[in-house]
């Protein structure tokens, strides 16, 4: 029975790593010039997990075509990593510092760099690279809602949840904020997705700028026997204090 509920613990842990919803990737940085990005995971991820990002956009209810198409197969990614994407579009140069990145070879699948001007990109899960089922973030040196720059209808997505609205027409652009001492990974997400937490370039020459890929750390919670232990010590030093005036 024992090995059972050890066998069940430990599945439940897998499939908690394996799920992903709306807002657990976040992007961190987005490069125009070097055509790259990094993202920051929210939760712990398992090796072989597949994420899609395209620069095709969408309208509601598909992708258009025109762009491009990459699959991401990752490595084991705990809570709190930064994972860097640096030229995806080149063929033999392309590369992701967690687990594999590749093109998909679709025939809507072309054009695979990065414009500095109206692009958006969706990170998202699915069937293939153009099936989406679950869209994980998106990022934008756009407009959200116009044709040119894809929408965010049922995505799941609004900016400033999941969605990063950068100034239109930027070169780069990288999150600036708090890495550390929040009490949960969720608390980074506002944090994330506000624009006012960023550093957003124009018209600069940024292909050699390299992002910061700092781990996002969390400050635990104490626990409640913690805090029980805490005032037991408060109260024998109390007592003890006003034995030393008594005497």
């Amino acid at each position: 029975m024992k090995k059972r509920l050890i066998a069940l613990s430990m599945f439940a842990l897998a499939a908690q790593a394996s799920a992903q919803s709306s807002g657990d990737l976040a992007f961190t940085s987005f490069n125009a010039d070097e055509d790259g990005w990094s993202m920051v995971s929210f939760v712990d991820i398992l090796a072989g997990t597949t994420v899609y990002f395209t620069d095709n956009e969408w309208s509601g209810t598909a992708f258009n075509t025109g762009e491009s198409f990459h699959k991401w197969t990752t490595g084991a990614i705990s809570a709190g990593t930064v994972i860097r994407f640096s030229a995806i579009d080149n063929a033999t140069n392309l590369a992701v510092s967690n687990g594999t990145l590749a093109r998909q070879s679709v025939p809507q699948s072309s054009n695979y760099g990065i414009s500095a001007s109206e692009e958006t990109i969706y990170a998202y899960l699915g069937t293939s690279a153009t099936s989406p089922s679950t869209f994980l973030a998106a990022i934008s040196n756009g407009s959200f809602g116009t044709a040119a720059s894809g929408s965010l209808t049922n995505t799941g997505l609004a900016v400033g949840v999941g969605a990063m609205q950068l100034t239109a027409s930027s070169d780069y652009a990288e999150y600036v904020g708090a890495r550390d001492n929040q009490v949960g990974f969720a608390a980074y997400k506002p944090l994330v997705n506000n624009v006012s937490n960023w550093n957003v370039q124009g018209d600069i020459s940024a292909a050699a700028l390299v992002p910061n890929t700092t781990a996002f750390t969390v400050t635990p919670v104490p626990e409640p026997g913690t805090y029980a232990m805490l005032l037991a010590g408060l109260a024998v030093l109390g007592a003890a204090a006003r034995r030393r005036k008594a005497g």
